[in-house]
């Protein structure tokens, strides 16, 4: 349900090029990972130029899309993580029934999320917290794709629309700040980035570790079978894709969970405290009242 317009390519500046033909598998992901980085790198580049040309439209690609209106990001979607109305309706707080009925209805008009409050399905500031969540949660992974075949963005479809509608702009530069503090939380975390898009087991070590972590790390905990990935838990447990994916490396670093392969890295030590992610939401909505 987006608008048409002309899609034109990215400058190739820092995008990758040609397959690595390294022969060793250290040198291919080292090579994956700087064009990774590189085309990274074009995709914030681009942005912050869209920023400053007040444009309004989708850069898309393989990893997922932002929409900017008048230069702000106003929505963010990826194929990695649970789409608004998919966490909506995993928490109990619509029917799937709500959901399907608001956009059918609103999202040809482009005002989907207007049509919830309206109708008294969400509070405005409820619909307001939901969708930032989902927007960073998925800006994060359109930007940081976590696989070489999910390339960052790379067109630009000037004067697209998302059906959901306007709910709160966030200014690119609040975006990109908050995508290098996620990045910083991973690392720190733990500095390996192999459970990151691998299926993932318990360990032997998860069974008798004592008291089971608290609040939604427990799910997460219990969720790993050696199939799903991360973000696939994630889907399935309705929550938040980045949250999912932070607790997986720090229960990989309490040697809770591991990818399902021999040569699997030791545990480093323990995890940090987890992040005040609600409390975080309301800041940033609070900073981008005052502006």
């Amino acid at each position: 349900m987006t608008a048409s317009g002309p899609a034109g390519p990215i400058p190739s500046g820092a995008a990758a090029g040609t397959a690595d033909t390294a022969e060793t598998t250290g040198t291919t992901a080292t090579a994956q990972q700087a064009e990774t980085a590189g085309a990274r790198e074009t995709a914030e580049r681009t942005l912050d130029r869209l920023a400053c040309e007040r444009a309004t439209g989708a850069l898309h690609g393989r990893a997922g899309a932002l929409y900017l209106a008048d230069g702000a990001v106003v929505h963010a979607e990826s194929p990695a993580v649970p789409d608004l109305g998919r966490r909506l309706t995993a928490r109990g707080r619509l029917s799937p029934q709500a959901w399907e009925e608001a956009v059918a209805e609103g999202g040809p008009g482009y005002r989907a999320g207007s049509l919830l409050v309206e109708r008294g399905r969400l509070s405005r500031g409820e619909l307001e917290l939901c969708h930032l969540s989902a927007l960073f949660d998925a800006a994060y992974f359109v930007l940081c794709p976590l696989g070489p075949d999910r390339r960052a963005p790379d067109r630009f479809l000037r004067g697209a629309r998302h059906w959901l509608g306007p709910v709160r702009p966030v200014p690119v530069p609040l975006l990109r700040r908050e995508v290098v503090r996620r990045r910083r939380l991973l690392e720190r975390a733990w500095p390996r980035p192999e459970v990151d898009a691998a299926p993932v087991v318990r360990t032997t070590g998860a069974d008798r570790a004592g008291p089971a972590p608290g609040g939604g790390r427990r799910a997460v905990l219990a969720a790993p079978d050696g199939v799903r990935t991360p973000v696939q838990i994630a889907r399935a447990l309705g929550r938040p894709a980045f949250a999912t994916l932070l607790d997986v490396r720090r229960l990989a670093a309490a040697g809770l969970v591991r990818t399902p392969r021999a040569d699997a890295p030791p545990a480093p030590g323990p995890p940090p405290p987890a992040a005040p992610e609600l409390s975080l939401l309301y800041r940033i909505r609070d900073a981008l009242e005052a502006l």
